[in-house]
C-alpha cells in the first residue's frame, strides 16, 4: 500500500469515528427527558448526573495524556469508542437509579478518552497531509449528530423504549467501528517524552490562550443546546413545535460551515477564519438577544452555527502546530476545557436568565466568544498556518512548507 493510500484510508476511518461519536452523543442528550422519567431522577438531582459526565470526561482526558505515552492513540481510540457505545446501551438497559449512574459514569470516562485520542489522530493526520482537514472531521461529527437527533425523534414518535432506540445503533455501528479502527494512522517519528517540548508551566502558559478559546466556544455551544428551545418558546413566543428547530438549524449550519471551512483555512489561514467565525458568532448572539420574534431568532441561531463551527477544530489544530512533537499531551490538556465550557455554560446563562432576563443572558456568551479575537494570533504561532504560501504539491497531496520548508 502506498503512503498516500494509507493516509487516505486513515482519514476515512477517522472521519467515520467522528461520525459515530456524533450519533452517539446526540442519542444520549436528546433523550435526557426520557432518561429522567425512566429512572425517576428528580429535577434537583438531574444537574448532578449531567455535571458528572463532563467532570469524569475531563479526568479521563488527563489520564489519556499519560496513557498515550505507552499505547498508540489509535489503540486507545480502537477500544474507547466501542466502550462508549456499550455505555450508551447501558443507559437504556437498566431499571434502578444506580444502574444509570454507573452507565453515565462509564460514558463520561470513556468519552473523555475517545475525544482526546480522536483529536490526537486528527491533528497528526493534518500534519501528514500538510493542509487543513480538521474541519472535515468535525463536519462528520455534525452529520452524525443530525442523524442521531433524527433517530431520537423517530424513537419518541414511535414510543420506543430507550433500549430499543439505542440497540440498532449499537448493533450496526460497533462492528463497523472496530473494522474501521484497523485503518487508523498514528503520527510517525513523534518523541515519546514531552518534557523536552516544555509542556511544564512554561509550555502550559503558551497553551493557555487556546484553552480559554476552547472554554468560551463551548460556553456558546452549550447555550444553544441547553437554552435554544426554551428561549424561542418562552421569550420569542414560538410554538412548541417550532421551539424544537433551533438545535437542528444550528447543527445543519455547523455541518455546512465545517464542510467548506477547510478551504477557507487553506486560502486565508486559520487566524483569519477564526476571527471571522468569532465575529459571526457574536453577531448571532446579538441577533438572538434583540430578536422581535421567532423567525428573527432563527436567523440568529443560523449565524451562531456558521460562526462557532470553525473555532473548536482550529483550536485543536493550533495546539498541534504549537507543540508539533508533543501534540498528544497538548490536545489532552486542551480537551479538558471542552468540558469546562460545557459545565459553565448552561448554569451561567440559566442563572443570569432567572435573575435578570434571558435576552440579557445571551449577551454573556456573545462577549465571551469575542475573547477569541484577542487570542487569534495563537492560531498562527511561528507562522505555522495552513494557507497560500504554505503549501506545495507532492504527488496528489499538498505538503506544508510553513516550517522552513521541511516536508511532513
Amino acid at each position: 500500500m502506498t503512503a498516500d493510500a494509507r493516509l487516505s484510508r486513515g482519514r476515512g476511518a477517522l472521519g467515520f469515528s467522528f461520525f459515530v461519536q456524533g450519533v452517539t452523543f446526540a442519542l444520549l442528550v436528546t433523550r435526557l427527558p426520557d432518561i429522567q422519567h425512566r429512572y425517576g431522577i428528580s429535577n434537583g438531582l438531574l444537574p448532578v448526573f449531567l455535571a458528572a459526565v463532563p467532570i469524569l470526561a475531563g479526568v479521563s482526558s488527563v489520564a489519556t495524556e499519560h496513557l498515550v505515552k505507552r499505547l498508540a492513540p489509535s489503540t486507545v481510540l480502537r477500544w474507547a469508542q466501542p466502550l462508549v457505545l456499550l455505555a450508551l446501551l447501558g443507559v437504556g438497559a437498566g431499571n434502578e437509579m444506580w444502574h444509570v449512574a454507573l452507565a453515565l459514569g462509564a460514558f463520561g470516562l470513556f468519552v473523555g478518552t475517545l475525544d482526546a485520542s480522536m483529536n490526537m489522530l486528527g491533528v497528526s493526520l493534518q500534519g501528514a497531509y500538510g493542509r487543513s482537514i480538521m474541519l472535515g472531521f468535525h463536519a462528520s461529527y455534525s452529520l452524525g449528530g443530525i442523524l442521531g437527533a433524527s433517530a431520537s425523534w423517530a424513537g419518541v414518535h414511535w414510543h420506543l423504549s430507550l433500549f430499543t432506540s439505542y440497540l440498532p445503533a449499537v448493533v450496526v455501528l460497533l462492528p463497523l467501528t472496530l473494522f474501521a479502527s484497523w485503518f487508523y494512522v498514528d503520527q510517525e517519528g513523534k518523541a515519546v517524552s514531552t518534557d523536552a517540548m516544555g509542556l511544564g508551566p512554561g509550555g502550559f502558559k503558551l497553551l493557555l490562550p487556546l484553552c480559554l478559546v476552547m472554554a468560551c466556544a463551548y460556553i456558546g455551544d452549550s447555550t444553544v443546546s441547553n437554552w435554544g428551545a426554551k428561549y424561542l418558546h418562552d421569550v420569542l413566543g414560538s410554538s412548541t413545535q417550532l421551539a424544537t428547530v433551533p438545535y437542528n438549524v444550528y447543527m445543519v449550519t455547523t455541518l455546512l460551515g465545517r464542510a467548506v471551512g477547510d478551504q477557507g483555512v487553506r486560502r486565508f489561514g486559520a487566524v483569519s477564519v477564526v476571527r471571522i467565525g468569532s465575529v459571526v458568532a457574536a453577531l448571532g448572539f446579538a441577533v438572538v438577544a434583540v430578536a422581535p420574534g421567532a423567525w428573527t431568532g432563527m436567523l440568529g441561531f443560523t449565524l451562531l452555527g456558521i460562526g462557532l463551527c470553525v473555532i473548536v477544530p482550529q483550536t485543536f489544530a493550533a495546539a498541534g502546530r504549537l507543540f508539533p512533537n508533543s501534540s498528544d499531551t497538548a490536545i489532552a490538556r486542551l480537551n479538558i476545557f471542552n468540558y469546562v465550557g460545557f459545565l459553565i455554560g448552561a448554569p451561567l446563562v440559566g442563572g443570569i436568565g432567572d435573575a435578570w432576563n434571558y435576552r440579557g443572558a445571551m449577551l454573556v456568551p456573545m462577549v465571551l466568544v469575542l475573547v477569541t479575537l484577542f487570542y487569534a494570533r495563537s492560531f498562527g504561532a511561528q507562522g505555522a498556518r495552513y494557507g497560500v504560501g504554505h503549501e506545495r504539491r507532492v504527488g496528489d497531496r499538498a505538503v506544508d512548507v510553513g516550517r522552513g520548508g521541511n516536508e511532513v
